[in-house]
């Protein structure tokens, strides 16, 4: 191994130990969250067939309508309700930071055409969390609606200090918590074009980015997306990653990663690489090569399906992993190239 790839690799190491709030949550089917009965005798039968049926028929498991109840304050964050409804009240308000551009600023009401991008953080971001990203794209003429995920900050769980419920051992509520995810986010994409923009992006990072492609397959409005860590299926991210150890720790005595795959592939990217981006869509994908998380075989795996479906792909591999893009030089030049290809791809 290369003294470079070892430097990453204790980085990485690292910042994973630094969150000491990681606990092994109890295993449950969750068939509650996805329209089942709890005392079902054959629960792994009820959710294969489940997920089966939310593949086949993704355009109506992914659809929803624009919020009713679309409030923007002073402080430009915009709060709305899910169109899913959870177990805790406190995830059913949906909270977006919009950073609207300069020339869309002074437009207000009467702004029309003008380009805007969805920002999908990741796992366990805090409020403030990618604000500095969010400026960057403002200053190139980018406005931004930066959504908080299910779980998240301001939508956590009431006695939780993780959002577990979206990344956990509880298979239904997993399923369930990505699909809102999506849901929220298209959400997201109907007030942008309320308020006049129609040159529409998402920009995504780890597990933003599996819901942010996701949702770009599913939404004809989308014209590029960007993404930070890719992979193939959440069972492969979370069974192998250092991040999801603990979840895995769990899941582990009850599936394995085959049946994991299935049960959790509605919400996984690889099933709907063969459906294509769409017509005129692009996308930008940035990796690390020595990444703990989304592991480098997956990410090729994942590049390599959409490179036979002739999707319209760009593509920048960086010496860091997961964590470590995070750092001067990594995330300068990622966020280089992503805001360029964004305020091209995005253009009149």
């Amino acid at each position: 191994m290369h003294w470079f790839e070892r430097r990453i690799r204790r980085y990485e190491h690292r910042r994973w130990t630094t969150d000491d709030n990681r606990r092994v949550q109890p295993f449950d089917w969750g068939l509650e969250h996805i329209g089942g009965d709890p005392s079902c005798s054959d629960p792994a039968l009820y959710i294969r067939r489940y997920a089966k049926q939310a593949i086949e028929n993704s355009a109506e498991w992914f659809a929803t309508t624009a919020g009713t109840d679309y409030q923007l304050d002073p402080e430009n964050v915009l709060t709305f309700s899910s169109s899913i409804k959870s177990p805790w009240p406190e995830n059913n308000i949906v909270y977006a930071q919009f950073f609207p551009s300069k020339s869309a600023a002074a437009a207000g009401p009467s702004r029309t055409d003008m380009p805007a991008v969805v920002l999908l953080p990741n796992w366990n971001a805090k409020w403030h969390g990618q604000r500095g990203l969010c400026k960057w794209l403002q200053r190139i003429g980018i406005s931004v609606l930066r959504l908080s995920l299910p779980y998240h900050d301001r939508r956590m769980a009431k006695g939780h200090e993780r959002a577990d419920q979206i990344v956990g051992p509880n298979i239904g509520l997993t399923l369930q918590a990505n699909q809102q995810a999506v849901q929220d986010t298209r959400r997201c994409l109907r007030w942008l074009e309320q308020q006049g923009f129609s040159r529409l992006g998402i920009l995504g990072t780890s597990i933003g980015s599996s819901v942010g492609y996701i949702t770009m397959v599913h939404d004809a409005a989308l014209r590029a997306g960007g993404f930070f860590h890719v992979s193939t299926y959440f069972a492969d991210v979370v069974s192998q990653g250092m991040t999801t150890t603990h979840v895995w720790e769990s899941l582990r005595h009850h599936v394995t990663v085959d049946e994991l795959r299935d049960y959790w592939a509605p919400v996984s990217p690889m099933p709907y690489v063969e459906r294509g981006l769409g017509s005129g869509k692009n996308a930008f994908m940035v990796y690390g090569k020595y990444d703990p998380t989304f592991l480098p075989e997956l990410t090729e795996q994942m590049l390599a399906a959409l490179r036979r479906h002739h999707a319209n792909l760009r593509t920048l591999e960086l010496h860091c992993g997961h964590y470590s893009l995070e750092l001067p030089g990594f995330s300068h030049l990622a966020g280089y190239r992503m805001l360029s290809f964004l305020r091209s791809a995005l253009a009149q």
